[in-house]
């Protein structure tokens, strides 16, 4: 019955999650319908583990999903992200739209943008290009996901990427690990997907299909898109009106200077600054008896993301008209994706503390291959699931996490590699037709799923499979680097 009950709260979870009903309320109610099965007791799971588990999550990272989304919002409203996308459009022009597109779309995510900022703003570059070639705009949705949803995301080292964050505590790795196997990922992402893209846009002018205009795309967004949406990203997109923007543009070095801070502040501190502080203290009770290896990868962001914002504001001061307003849009638009995502790292708290969950514990285990494999299954399938690359990837970890850690110990391996294969394997299945920024990203495109989800599934599932798929390989064979 135990194992019945978490079937049926997760299929409940699923079911109407994906018609759009509000997370906050379905992931407590399945948590105790798999309580009830299990002859649990209820309010005890709701207030003392559900609860807990979320409240935990936040604790950890609601500064990165706070940061984040005032940094992208200042991007937007100061124009940078626009400047950056027109750099790059009139660096490689019509003959390398593709190219354009997805590049820019790497740059601002890559340098901390999140990826609805990122959409709103390249999908109309995207459009003005697009129809100069003359390429289909069913590939437009390809080639921003290509830039915005998949190496940036999960497989480049450094990232400041929520995903790249969450193993962190876990296995005590910085945004960094496994740096090697990081650049191979990405490389074969975006190789397989600029393959895949030309070979479809060669195929589209051979047919002599065109830009047409299809569907009008539209920013607007129904309420059960922006229910999915706000568990696939750290950004709620009804914020995106919100706010004043600039009505001049920056120098192309002021836009692209905050995210090169990113990496360069976010590299400082995780390899040189936080190594060499003496963090002792940390282990006492009022700290919450933690480590510096727990923290500091979380810390570096963090860090990373506010000098960012800093130079952001230094730059563009005089041209914001309001920066109280930027900046309330920004911190806004945090608040419902974080408490969304919690809400489903409750869910998976009170299933792991069901005693049924030790058969699926059990099973995720016995899977052939070793452990790399097994921990890829169990985050792909969490993700295919609840159409969350976080979530999925936040519980899988906190149900079995420790688990993990204890098998890299014992075999010998760095944990670094298993962060590396979390991350992407949170990457791959939770672009499925049903996840909210890909539902997003369509209707903003005017693209059906039925015209352009094909292309997207190959570059965004396909390629970060056969990347998952070399990382494993590799890195079983001559271990992290």
């Amino acid at each position: 019955m135990g194992l019945l009950g978490i079937l049926a709260g997760l299929g409940l979870l699923v079911w109407l999650s994906f018609r759009g009903w509000s997370v906050l309320l379905l992931a407590p109610a399945a948590a105790l319908i798999a309580a009830a099965f299990a002859r649990e007791p209820l309010l005890a799971h709701w207030t003392q583990t559900f609860m807990v588990g979320a409240a935990q999550f936040l604790a950890q990272f609601f500064p990165l999903f706070l940061l984040g989304a005032v940094f992208g919002k200042l991007m937007d409203d100061s124009g940078s992200v626009s400047v950056i996308a027109r750099f790059m459009t009139q660096r490689l022009g019509t003959a390398r739209a593709v190219l354009a597109v997805v590049l820019a779309g790497a740059i601002v995510t890559y340098g901390g943008v999140s990826l609805f900022v990122a959409i709103f703003v390249i999908v109309p570059m995207a459009q003005g290009l697009f129809n100069a070639a003359d390429i289909p705009p069913r590939l437009m949705p390809a080639a921003v996901a290509l830039g915005t949803m998949t190496f940036t995301m999960s497989a480049l080292p450094g990232t400041p990427a929520l995903q790249n964050a969450i193993p962190m505590p876990f296995f005590g790795t910085t945004p960094f690990a496994a740096p090697g196997l990081g650049i191979i990922a990405a490389a074969f992402m975006l190789g397989f997907g600029l393959w895949w893209l030309g070979r479809a846009e060669s195929v589209a002018r051979a047919r002599a299909e065109g830009y047409s205009k299809g569907e009008a795309a539209s920013a607007e967004m129904q309420a059960d898109q922006r229910e999915r949406a706000v568990i696939a990203s750290q950004f709620d997109p009804a914020e995106i009106e919100h706010g004043a923007h600039a009505k001049t543009d920056p120098t192309v070095f002021a836009a692209l200077l905050p995210l090169i801070v990113v990496i360069l502040v976010n590299l400082a501190m995780s390899l040189f600054l936080l190594p060499r502080l003496d963090t002792a203290f940390l282990a006492e009770e009022r700290w919450g008896a933690t480590s510096l290896s727990a923290v500091g990868g979380v810390w570096a962001v963090v860090v990373a993301l506010a000098a960012a914002i800093a130079v952001t504001i230094t730059f563009n001061y005089r041209r914001l008209p309001s920066l109280r307003a930027s900046l309330d849009a920004g911190a806004n638009a945090s608040v419902l994706p974080a408490l969304s995502v919690a809400s489903l790292v409750g869910f998976g708290a009170v299933v792991a503390a069901l005693p049924a969950f030790g058969m699926v514990r059990d099973f995720v285990l016995s899977i052939e291959g070793g452990p790399l494999v097994s921990l890829a299954f169990a985050v792909n399938v969490l993700a295919a699931l609840t159409g969350s690359a976080s979530g999925g990837l936040t519980i899988a970890l906190d149900a079995l996490g420790e688990t993990y850690r204890q098998l890299a110990i014992e075999q010998g391996m760095d944990p670094a590699l298993m962060h590396r294969v979390a991350v992407l394997s949170a990457g791959t299945l939770d672009s499925l037709p049903h996840n909210g920024a890909v539902v997003t990203l369509l209707s903003v495109c005017g693209v059906s799923h039925r015209e352009g989800y094909f292309d997207l599934f190959m570059v965004a599932i396909v390629g970060a499979l056969l990347a998952l798929a070399a990382v494993i390989l590799l890195g079983s064979a001559f271990g992290s680097f």
